[in-house]
């Protein structure tokens, strides 16, 4: 199996190292990609036909609105983590950012 981490922005690529950490722990590789739901969806489209014949499971890493998640579950069959950063900036309301997004 294989983790592929889709980040927003490169600014979340402190936090998806971390999330990474963990994937080590457990022995599953992983594979880092930098795709906009809201600047670059045909990029985001790309990562999902990129490793759509793959045992795959995605762990999208995106802050406020978290349109990442929604849009690649939206685009896949495969399993969607969603991993919000924790924003001190929004006083950690991000976490809840999967929960609000259709």
């Amino acid at each position: 199996m294989k983790a592929v981490i889709i980040m927003g922005s490169e600014r979340d690529v402190e936090f998806c190292r971390e999330v990474a950490k963990y994937l080590k722990i457990l022995e599953v590789n992983y594979e880092f990609r930098v795709a906009s739901a809201h600047k670059t969806p045909e990029k985001v489209l790309t990562v999902l036909r990129e490793f759509e014949k793959e045992n795959a499971v995605y762990v999208t890493v995106a802050g406020r609105s978290n349109a990442l998640s929604a849009f690649v579950d939206a685009n896949t069959s495969k399993p969607v983590i969603a991993c919000p950063p924790y924003s001190e900036k929004y006083g950690g309301t991000d976490v809840f950012s999967s929960l609000r997004v259709p």
